[in-house]
């Protein structure tokens, strides 16, 4: 069995070292444009902050290690276009310009996402930045040093993350976004107040409700960003308004979303026989909606690229969906959500309900505890949980976990309230707190 992948991030990475393992005798080729693999884009900021001293900590693999396994691995190579009548593919080695061709007998597509670059005016100004790979990372770096004044667009878990880290380094930081709160797609209002209270409190001004309009510039290099109510200067900006699948190879040959992500069924195939995809490239099973969704996250990447491997002779293993389930620190906050928030559900027109209770996660008579904000979101008729939120100083993001998991197998807030958690002082109530928000919502 010939296997070619394109593309080596994540998904690609995770669907190689499983197939190594699954078909020991397989033919395996990996085609990247860049000459690194397995970056992981979330660890930017930590980096860019100098949280992360050594940035080989950020890759799990490297060309090296795939080769030594038996891979042929080919970096700096960009697949110009494949037939897959014929199961062939073009390529050019963009350090020769030589062109060749090579042949399948599965394809895997992990070709990933590419930051979206709005048509505004001035955007080709110096010192306008992309944040995505490691590249990217190595000339903010850099750019960085000499920037007093620093514009992120795009209050997106990246752009919040990357602001507090350019506040970290004594920058003067605006972060600007059309939407009226930061990471609106994760978070509701309730929570979003406290972490932008947080922000600004550390000196970030928060243009959001604010939309981009153009970029002037002195000398060729940007030094304003004029909005659609007001102007902040900028030595640097940050473009992190979000990403959009790498897909431009396939459009017109493959069954895709209107915004390029390749539709894939429960055994990660394609439209196309013996053709499958993975990662930031594709659709995701979204399950609190029932829908094919477009979320790019690494955990959903490398999920999928392993379920890949495991589908290439048959379908072995199903897809079982996500959650959208995620997690970030915004100064003193720890955060993460799974699935619905309110907001969204709403706009779903979806008929939900939710309760939201502060509680100590240990006994009070014990010496110290922390106070914890959660929110669940349930269907108002069924009771069916469809989302949660939690916030805390101390670090209880991992209970978002266990309600990704209760939205997984479509639990109500009636079982929820009366699961079985062990209790301990040392750890927790005789109730605890998911146990807590979950009565709260009994009739």
């Amino acid at each position: 069995m010939k296997i070619v992948v394109i593309g080596c991030t994540h998904a690609g990475t995770a669907a190689i070292k499983n197939a190594i393992n699954l078909y020991p005798d397989a033919d395996i080729t990996v085609y990247e444009i860049n000459d690194n693999i397995s970056f992981l884009s979330c660890g930017i900021a930590l980096y860019i902050g100098g949280v992360v001293k050594d940035p080989k900590g950020l890759f799990y693999s490297s060309p090296e290690e795939l080769s030594k396994d038996g891979v042929k691995t080919y970096m700096k190579h960009d697949v110009l276009d494949v037939d897959f009548d014929k199961k062939e593919l073009e390529i050019k080695n963009l350090e020769n310009d030589e062109i060749k061709k090579d042949s399948y007998d599965k394809l895997v597509i992990t070709t990933g996402s590419w930051p979206v670059i709005p048509n505004i005016e001035g955007i080709n100004l110096e010192n306008i930045q992309l944040s995505k790979n490691y590249y990217h990372s190595n000339k903010i770096i850099e750019k960085s040093k000499s920037a007093k004044n620093i514009v992120v667009v795009g209050a997106g878990y990246i752009g919040v993350e990357l602001a507090e880290a350019f506040e970290q380094m004594n920058k003067n930081v605006t972060l600007i976004d059309a939407e009226k709160t930061i990471l609106p797609k994760y978070l509701d209002k309730e929570f979003t107040d406290i972490a932008q209270n947080s922000m600004e409190n550390h000196g970030i001004i928060l243009a959001l409700g604010e939309k981009v309009e153009r970029f002037e510039g002195k000398d060729g290099k940007v030094s304003k960003v004029i909005t659609n109510n007001g102007e902040y200067k900028a030595d640097m900006v940050i473009m992190s308004v979000g990403f959009k699948p790498n897909t431009n190879l396939f459009k017109g040959k493959l069954e895709m979303l209107e915004n390029g992500a390749i539709k894939i069924n429960e055994y990660m195939e394609t439209s196309e026989k013996d053709v499958f995809a993975a990662g930031d490239c594709c659709t995701v099973t979204y399950n609190p909606l029932h829908t094919h969704q477009y979320i790019p996250l690494a955990t959903n990447a490398i999920r999928m690229g392993t379920l890949v491997a495991r589908n290439l002779k048959e379908n072995r293993m199903k897809y079982i969906g996500t959650q959208g389930t995620s997690g970030i620190k915004i100064y003193e906050n720890n955060i993460a959500s799974t699935g619905l928030t309110e907001e969204r559900a709403n706009n779903e027109k979806i008929d939900v309900e939710s309760v939201l209770i502060e509680e100590n996660n240990r006994p009070e008579f014990m010496p110290s505890y922390d106070k914890i904000i959660i929110k669940l979101v349930y269907n108002k008729k069924t009771k069916e949980i469809l989302g949660a939120q939690i916030m805390s100083n101390g670090d209880h993001t991992e209970a978002i976990n266990t309600i990704s998991v209760a939205i997984q197998n479509k639990m109500t807030v009636d079982e929820l309230a009366f699961t079985d958690f062990f209790f301990q002082p040392n750890y927790n109530k005789p109730w605890n707190y998911l146990n807590s928000v979950a009565l709260e919502a009994l009739d």
